[in-house]
């Protein structure tokens, strides 16, 4: 789902903590915003749990996050809760989320300011953790969630149950519950299809199973997908979410993913099918220009 841009006239800057050339980039943007009239809060060393962090981007109008795909889904689930959108600046190798190269910025920034922007919606997961009836983490999920060995070796045994109905049981290096934004990624690596941004499904792709089920299931937004880590496991199990914090398994523990009743939201100054020329550009680089049309 897209909405147009609305008036900017409070931006939250997030530099990247681990790349030192996001501070001076997040400073030089913070002066050129200031200068058009725009109040600013900036910072380079930030996490998800930092409570000034989530406040002044509650606070904010938007929020510029500087980086790769990485902060983009950190910024994206920092914001969820308050539908602020969120514009990237890419430093990043793959670039998927992000929307503006350095270069771009000063005519970023006009755009952005003069409402000549679309912001773009996309659905997250909410994950719970379940040993017993007990539950032991939640979290929610942008691209991912995958559980897998926390070991270099192995399969593990994971049952699958769809809407509560036992569906199959996998045996495989790991198993992804994916959205539409991570059909790009890991679940995409591993043979799922590519969904575009604006579906609301859920995805669910093993990593390289053996003698089970191994094709990809496409599921419903009202799903609920619900992972037992099967007994006879002989190595430990993790989970991770959005490739971020990993949260140990036991055996008989009970991960439930469904939609979530927050969802990212990205800025974009491109055309709303940039995302398929996006992807082409990634996946068939040598390809410059489309071919011409015969007459």
């Amino acid at each position: 789902m897209a909405e147009t841009g609305r008036i900017i006239r409070q931006v939250v800057i997030l530099g990247h903590p681990q790349r030192p050339q996001s501070g001076p980039l997040a400073d030089e943007i913070a002066v050129a915003l200031r200068i058009r009239g725009v109040d600013v809060w900036v910072t380079a060393n930030w996490s998800e749990d930092d409570a000034e962090v989530s406040s002044r981007c509650g606070a904010a109008d938007a929020v510029i996050a500087i980086g790769g795909d990485g902060a983009m889904l950190r910024a994206g689930r920092v914001t969820s809760h308050n539908a602020v959108p969120v514009l990237g600046i890419n430093l990043g190798r793959v670039g998927f989320l992000a929307e503006v190269a350095p270069a771009e910025i000063e005519r970023a920034l006009d755009l952005l300011l003069s409402g000549r922007y679309w912001i773009e919606r996309r659905m997250m997961v909410d994950v719970d953790v379940w040993r017993g009836d007990q539950p032991v983490d939640a979290g929610d999920a942008l691209n991912d969630v995958v559980i897998g060995r926390n070991a270099p070796l192995g399969l593990v045994q994971l049952e699958a149950y769809i809407d509560q109905d036992w569906t199959t049981t996998y045996n495989c290096d790991a198993l992804i519950v994916a959205t539409a934004t991570g059909s790009t990624a890991y679940a995409l690596a591993s043979g799922g299809p590519i969904l575009p941004p604006e579906l609301r499904n859920i995805l669910v792709v093993p990593v390289a199973p053996h003698l089970t089920l191994d094709r990809p299931i496409v599921l419903p937004e009202g799903a609920t997908v619900d992972i037992v880590v099967a007994d006879g496991n002989p190595h430990p199990v993790v989970l991770a979410l959005d490739g971020a914090s990993l949260i140990p398994l036991q055996v008989g523990d009970r991960v439930r993913v469904q939609a979530s009743e927050h969802g990212a939201s990205f800025i974009r100054l491109r055309e709303h099918s940039y995302f398929y020329r996006s992807l082409l550009d990634r996946l068939e680089p040598r390809v410059t220009s489309a071919p011409r049309r015969r007459r």
